[in-house]
């Protein structure tokens, strides 16, 4: 091993480590009150949001009924994605509740074997999205103070993942060839799809063996278990942002930073913003949105890069989660570059050429006025029906496209055994 690969393997993160522990003893005052808001952020926001979809999503795991949509969505799910059936159900749970639940239902599925592991590094690539109240309510109401931008910026951030998922198709696509001929196998011996579908489902439930009551108890833990792991992130990043700021090195990050923008036409007071985007998603989008006498459109195209990229905070998280996995990390690290690149460039365009943000504003603003995040029960309580709903609406749209692709195609095929067979009558 050469000196650069140690310095980057072993020294530089000891003396990183070395650094953030010696700036704690420097400043313990404003250490302290970093991590209190971390803490504040994970209780009142995330874990009351997240666990009962951590819950739901890891029993219906082990009823096999991820099992059964995953044959009913694998006609429209293989050919666009790429990647089996199952992660429709990860994708439709990841664009409703956002991140990291794409992550950890991603790692999941490599785990139970649902997925190979170059479909899971397809899948979590581009399922590890923003919810849409962040975006509507913590964004465009809470920080911008724009209720009717929430459209721009949702619309930018899904047309980006989407756009993402169908690059991704491509990864590595000879590695899933075996996968295709076991599915074509699979098509040929039972053509009745909901028969394959109640079959995998039997299947998967006599496999999984616990009793509903062991099961329920599982999932119980092990959500709570990944939850404090995400808040043990969660309140050291916001740690670590703090006393980046206390030094300075975040000014001269963005110092450097501007230096970008520029040529790119983008405003270099975005600069601070972008550098804490980098770091953590919140306390990016809430810097864009403090910056005063800057165009909403600059505002705008900053905050979708930065809820693409989504933070070092959530991809420390994601690699905590697939660390008991063999899905690697660095198709999911330029999968957010990429995306970041591509919600910029939509929200460019929704705000200049296409001028789609004023045809929006009316239909959002009635309906994600009250979506601030807040503590109260009336809040938690809303929100996991908000999440609830689009999931079964996403699932639901899916399910329909899946079976028509499904049904299209066999009258296809019928019908060209049909002509081939008079074709040889008339011979």
């Amino acid at each position: 091993m050469t000196i650069n690969k140690k310095m980057i393997a072993f020294y530089l993160p000891a003396i990183i480590a070395v650094l953030i522990t010696f700036s704690l003893v420097l400043y313990p005052q404003e250490a302290f009150e970093a991590s209190l808001n971390g803490l504040a952020i994970w209780w009142n926001i995330v874990f009351p949001a997240l666990l009962p979809f951590f819950i739901f999503s890891q029993v219906l795991i082990g009823l096999g009924v991820v099992h059964f949509l995953g044959v009913l969505l694998e006609p429209i799910m293989r050919p666009v994605f790429n990647i089996p059936g199952t992660g429709s159900f990860v994708m439709a749970m990841g664009l409703a509740s956002g991140f990291p639940l794409g992550a950890v239902l991603t790692a999941k599925l490599r785990k139970d074997k649902l997925c190979s592991k170059v479909e899971g590094e397809r899948l979590i690539s581009f399922v590890n999205t923003a919810d849409p109240l962040f975006m509507f309510g913590a964004v465009a109401v809470g920080m911008l103070h724009r209720p009717e931008a929430g459209a721009t910026i949702a619309a930018a951030h899904y047309l980006s993942s989407v756009s993402l998922g169908l690059m991704m198709r491509f990864y590595k696509c000879r590695n899933g060839i075996m996968h295709k001929q076991r599915a074509v196998a699979q098509k040929k011996a039972q053509d009745n799809i909901f028969k394959q579908a109640l079959k995998a489902l039997v299947r998967a439930r006599e496999k999984d063996g616990r009793p509903i009551g062991k099961l329920l108890g599982d999932t119980v833990k092990d959500s709570i278990n990944t939850l404090l792991l995400i808040g043990g992130f969660i309140i050291l990043f916001s740690v670590i942002i703090a006393i980046l700021n206390l030094t300075g090195l975040t000014g001269y990050l963005a110092t450097c930073f501007s230096w970008i923008l520029a040529p790119l036409g983008l405003d270099i007071e975005l600069a601070p913003a972008l550098i804490s985007g980098i770091i953590e998603i919140d306390l990016g989008c809430q810097a864009a949105g403090a910056i005063p006498n800057i165009a909403l459109s600059q505002q705008l195209i900053a905050v979708s890069a930065i809820i693409a990229w989504s933070g070092l905070s959530v991809h420390a998280q994601v690699a905590s989660i697939i660390s008991g996995t063999d899905i690697s990390i660095v198709p999911y690290i330029l999968g957010r570059i990429i995306q970041a690149i591509l919600a910029a460039l939509y929200c460019k365009l929704l705000t200049g050429p296409l001028q789609l943000s004023s045809l929006l504003r009316a239909e959002t603003i009635p309906a994600f006025l009250q979506t601030i995040p807040n503590s109260k029960l009336p809040y938690w309580y809303g929100r996991t029906i908000f999440m609830g709903e689009r999931f079964f609406f996403i699932m639901l749209l899916l399910l329909a496209v899946s079976l028509a692709f499904y049904y299209a195609e066999g009258l296809y095929k019928k019908k060209a055994r049909k002509n081939n067979a008079s074709i040889k009558i008339n011979k």
